[in-house]
């Protein structure tokens, strides 16, 4: 992981994203913890793969930082109970692009950018915000779909309560091939499977 080398005030990266999710975690209840978790689970999956350190540190990183976009959605629509307008869904839609822009100012974020911005892209293509699938997807941001899955099933919502673990494993493999990548979904299945 590079650090932010303009920062005369010797900032390192870890720094500057424990600011960030402090910002993030102001804006929503919801996500106090969520994007630890997220976080926790994609070096879990990392660590059944074989990727350099700095692979996983930017990987960690970005699933920091995916809903650092939500900011700009309003609260009255991340805290709704009931079912999104279309235009509340598009607002929601916009985070990652939103992420993508403010994390463009740091210096040597590209990839950990390229994370932010694909995380909510499908294996099969109907994600969002570029519709693209399969392996053009980064491999960091398929990793943080399928770990920010888990913790939004196993996650008390305002519309919903958590999910059991048994039914978070039915759905991701209702999802492989569809929104994950399966050889991910089974890495976090066989993870969650130990905790069953």
């Amino acid at each position: 992981m590079r650090e932010c080398h303009y920062m005369k005030s010797g900032c390192s990266v870890h720094e500057l994203v424990e600011v960030l999710i402090s910002a993030i975690e102001a804006k929503d209840n919801y996500t106090k913890g969520h994007s630890e978790r997220v976080a926790e689970m994609t070096s879990d999956i990392c660590s059944h793969l074989i990727l350099s350190k700095s692979e996983v540190d930017e990987i960690h990183v970005a699933a920091h930082l995916h809903d650092l976009g939500k900011i700009y959605v309003e609260d009255a629509v991340l805290k709704k109970a009931g079912k999104l307008t279309e235009d509340e869904w598009e607002q929601i839609k916009m985070h990652p692009q939103v992420g993508e822009n403010i994390l463009s100012k740091v210096s040597g974020f590209g990839d950990i950018i390229k994370m932010v911005r694909h995380h909510h892209e499908r294996w099969d293509g109907r994600g969002y915000p570029d519709g693209i699938s399969g392996e053009n997807i980064p491999l960091g941001a398929r990793i943080i779909t399928v770990a920010d899955a888990i913790d939004a099933m196993l996650s008390e919502r305002p519309y919903r309560p958590p999910m059991t673990l048994e039914n978070c494993l039915i759905e991701l493999e209702a999802g492989k091939n569809k929104q994950f990548d399966p050889m991910i979904a089974d890495i976090a299945m066989r993870i969650l499977a130990e905790r069953v």
